[in-house]
């Protein structure tokens, strides 16, 4: 059960429904991420004979995806200010490109990695992602979903469709779902506040009863962790069996027809003029805009 309020940005916290008393217990939290081509490359889509794919994909260098990133942290915070809380990874992407992500994403933050063994291109079809990664969160060793949560990034840098976590609360059955999330708050009998972006630079404020909940990202207000070696090595004790065992999923584009795809045009057209009013330069960049 959650409440709801609109509020300014610089808002003050306030309660907003009473919560039943009962003793906070660790949270099991469950953050869906996996690797996307390093933005810095230069990206070239053709046509494969499984569909729509990237030129020379397989040697693109790969970077964790920037909003699975931030949840990632918030997730690994959230962790520290709950004792007894756990945090895994579950990740849908080629084996051997996980095992290289996974060489600097280890070092970050402790987790549990859970690997699935797929494709993570920017052409797959929401509903099979978020049913291959909401059967792999079932599957996950004493999962309690009165103690879960399940973070994920609000977008991705690859396959942004938007509703991938949305699918994924539903095929969990988890109703309680906020999307745009800059901040969460636990309070010490297991509700927490939720603050989500809307438009006009506010945040909506919710408060909910407790787990299970899914919470999509957005960029949160944390750092990137610097490297630790130490946490790595924890990690990896658990990462390398995770990707020898990470089953294989076939995940693909579903349903969806992709007549072309290409990269977009680049056009400008520059004029220097002075003396021009904002209102005239506007109308010019309208008129501009529909040719």
């Amino acid at each position: 059960m959650c409440s709801l309020a609109l509020v300014p940005a610089d808002y003050t916290q306030m309660k907003i429904n009473q919560m039943e008393n009962k003793t906070m217990e660790g949270l099991q939290i469950v953050v869906c991420g996996t690797l996307v081509p390093d933005p810095l490359q230069t990206l070239e889509p053709v046509t494969t004979p499984t569909g729509p794919g990237l030129k020379n994909e397989t040697m693109l260098p790969s970077v964790l995806d920037p909003w699975a990133a931030h949840s990632l942290y918030e997730a690994a915070n959230l962790a520290k200010k709950v004792p007894g809380s756990k945090v895994y990874l579950v990740s849908l992407g080629p084996k051997a490109k996980l095992q290289q992500l996974m060489m600097t994403v280890a070092q970050k933050v402790p987790f549990e990695l859970v690997a699935i063994d797929g494709t993570a291109g920017g052409f797959t079809d929401a509903m099979e992602v978020a049913k291959t990664l909401a059967t792999a969160i079932e599957a996950i060793p004493g999962l309690d979903k009165t103690r879960l949560l399940v973070f994920g990034g609000c977008a991705s840098a690859s396959r942004d469709a938007g509703v991938t976590m949305q699918l994924i609360g539903e095929q969990l059955g988890i109703t309680d779902q906020f999307v745009g999330v800059d901040e969460i708050s636990m309070s010490d009998d297991g509700s927490f506040s939720v603050l989500e972006r809307i438009e006009g630079g506010q945040y909506l404020a919710s408060t909910c009863a407790g787990a299970p909940a899914v919470l999509a990202w957005a960029t949160g207000s944390l750092p990137e962790p610097p490297n630790n070696p130490q946490v790595g090595m924890a990690n990896m004790r658990f990462v390398m069996p995770a990707l020898q065992k990470a089953q294989p999923a076939a995940v693909g584009v579903g349903g969806i027809n992709f007549e072309k795809s290409e990269v977009p045009a680049q056009k400008r057209a520059t004029r220097i003029v002075k003396d021009v009013s904002a209102d005239v330069i506007a109308a010019e960049i309208v008129e501009w805009i529909k040719g």
